[in-house]
């Protein structure tokens, strides 16, 4: 009975690293470009069909912020990217930015 349980102890702590070591938090979303989003004249219709639900909500000098997040992370890399979108009072774009450190965006970005 004892090498039994001390097999599913084992099975048990093996299950609880491995989680541990692989992560995702927040949708993947596609990384915006330049034409994406054009400040003045993108709404957050536009935006919610593009990019999906935003991961927060918030309130930035006084302004409405939405931010998408994505985090992947296994045991040899933690890729990260961000959108974080200001509105002005007629919910057009007021400003955005994003960061990543996705291979494809640090490329495309530099």
């Amino acid at each position: 009975m004892l090498p039994r349980r001390c097999a599913l102890l084992v099975l048990t702590l093996a299950l609880v690293l491995g989680a541990c070591a692989a992560l995702t938090l927040g949708r993947e979303f596609p990384s915006p470009t330049r034409e994406t989003i054009r400040v003045g004249t993108t709404a957050k219709a536009d935006l919610l069909r593009l990019f999906g639900e935003p991961t927060q909500v918030g309130i930035d000098d006084g302004d409405p912020t939405w931010t998408w997040l994505y985090v992947r992370r296994t045991t040899d890399q933690e890729l990260t990217k961000q959108l974080t979108v200001r509105f002005d009072p007629g919910g057009a774009v007021k400003s955005y930015s994003f960061t990543s450190n996705f291979p494809q965006d640090m490329a495309r970005l530099r």
